[in-house]
């Protein structure tokens, strides 16, 4: 069920806000959850990412990949993604839901881009 969502999709470069989120899916009485990460730059706010995720979830949800979902944000902040430079820092927090685990997100981050140097920090906005 779970596996039609992938955990990370983020912008391929630039500065932009992200939401690390908790998704679970219910199909025929059984439950899979799994962390998701979400950053987009024409967000203007961790909120918004939050509304393209539901569209997402909508979306694959009409084409019948599951029954149910819900999903919980677990908080926020920034992502500065170099691919020039192979570099991924993951910093900051979100006014609406608070400061993201940056070091889940930054394991999230790792599967999916092995070759970068990716890091995280509590500084910043």
């Amino acid at each position: 069920m779970t596996s039609s969502v992938p955990e990370v999709d983020i912008e391929p470069s630039g500065v932009f806000k992200y939401i690390l989120l908790k998704l679970t899916i219910s199909d025929q009485g059984k439950n899979e959850e799994k962390t998701l990460v979400r950053g987009y730059a024409k967000c203007n706010y961790h909120v918004d990412v939050n509304d393209l995720v539901t569209d997402e979830l909508n979306k694959l949800k009409e084409k019948g990949s599951f029954n149910e979902w819900k999903t919980q944000v677990l908080g926020g902040g920034r992502i500065i993604h170099d691919p020039a430079n192979k570099n991924i820092k993951v910093y900051g927090y979100s006014q609406a839901y608070g400061k993201a685990e940056h070091a889940v997100t930054v394991e999230l981050l790792k599967k999916v881009y092995p070759d970068y140097d990716i890091s995280w920090s509590d500084e910043g906005y």
